[in-house]
C-alpha cells in the first residue's frame, strides 16, 4: 500500500500533482530556471519500508509511539528502509505532538534521511512551520544542507515563505551558503524578483556585517580596562624601581 504524506493526492496523479495551490502558482523556484530547490511534496510511504515507531509517528498516533517506546520495541532514532527516522516522518506530515515527543526524549535532531535532509528540512519543505520552530526551538542545526547543496533556508526562500524564512534567521541561519547550483538563499529571490524576501535577506546580511564591523574595530569595555590596569601596573613597578635606585644613590658614600 503506497501514500503520500505531507500533501494529498488524487488516484492516478503523480506526488508532483498533489503540489498545494501556493506552489501550483509557481511561487518558488520554477522548474525551466534550472535551480535544484525543490519542494517536495512529503514522502512517499510504503508500509514494509516502515518499523513500527514510523507507522506510528507518520499518521501522528502519539500514545502508540510512547508505547513503542516503553517496551522498546523500536528506538528513537531508528531508520526505516529509506534511511529516515520517526522525526522525518512526523515532520513530513505535520504531526506536530508526535515532533514534540520525539524532540522531549532527546531523539537526534540532524539526522539525514537517503538525500541527506534533516527533519528541519524536511519541515521546511513541507511548510510545516509549527514543526519546524520545535526544532529550531530544541537547537536543531539550520545549516545542514542537503544532497543538492541546500539549506533549510534555500527551501524557505524557494517556497516564498516569510514567516519560516524570517525563523531561520532568528536562529543564525546562513544567507551565503551556496548550493550546487552557486546559490545562496539571497541570489534565489534576486533571480525571481521577489523583492520582499531580498529585502528580509539583504537586512539580515546588513546587520551581521555591522557587528562583525563592530567586534573587530571597537574593544569592549573590559578589554580597556584590562589594558589600563596592565598600564598602570607596570608603571607603578617602574616607579618602585627608581625609588629603590634612588634610596640606594643616597645611602652610599
Amino acid at each position: 500500500m503506497k501514500k503520500i504524506f505531507g500533501f494529498g493526492s488524487r488516484k492516478g496523479e503523480s506526488p508532483l500533482g498533489s503540489l498545494t495551490s501556493r506552489q501550483r502558482t509557481g511561487v518558488g523556484v520554477r522548474p525551466e530556471t534550472g535551480n535544484r530547490v525543490t519542494l517536495g511534496p512529503g514522502y512517499h510511504i510504503r508500509d514494509k519500508d516502515l518499523g513500527k515507531i514510523h507507522k506510528a509517528a507518520s499518521v501522528g498516533n502519539v500514545r502508540k509511539v510512547q508505547r513503542i517506546l516503553l517496551l522498546r520495541l523500536n528506538g528513537l532514532n531508528d531508520r526505516d528502509r529509506m534511511n529516515r527516522t520517526a522525526l522525518h516522518l512526523a515532520c513530513a506530515s505535520s504531526h506536530s505532538e508526535v515532533v514534540t515527543l520525539l524532540a522531549d526524549q532527546k531523539c537526534q535532531l540532524n539526522l539525514c534521511d537517503s538525500k541527506n535532509r534533516t527533519a528541519l528540512i524536511k519541515a521546511v519543505q513541507c511548510q510545516e512551520e509549527e514543526c519546524a520552530t520545535i526544532l529550531l526551538e530544541r537547537g536543531a542545526d539550520p545549516n545542514i544542507m542537503d544532497i543538492d547543496g541546500n539549506t533549510a533556508l534555500h527551501c524557505a526562500v524557494a517556497a516564498q515563505n516569510m514567516d519560516i524564512a524570517a525563523k531561520l534567521l532568528l536562529y543564525k541561519a546562513d544567507t551565503e551558503a551556496r548550493n550546487k547550483d552557486d546559490l545562496t538563499p539571497l541570489l534565489l529571490p534576486i533571480s525571481e524578483n521577489k523583492q520582499q524576501m531580498v529585502e528580509i535577506l539583504a537586512k539580515r546580511n546588513e546587520n551581521v556585517r555591522a557587528v562583525d564591523k563592530m567586534k573587530s574595530n571597537c574593544k569592549l569595555p573590559s578589554d580597556y580596562k584590562e589594558e589600563w590596569r596592565c598600564k598602570r601596573s607596570s608603571q607603578n613597578s617602574n616607579l618602585g624601581k627608581t625609588s629603590n635606585c634612588n634610596l640606594l644613590l643616597v645611602v652610599l658614600p
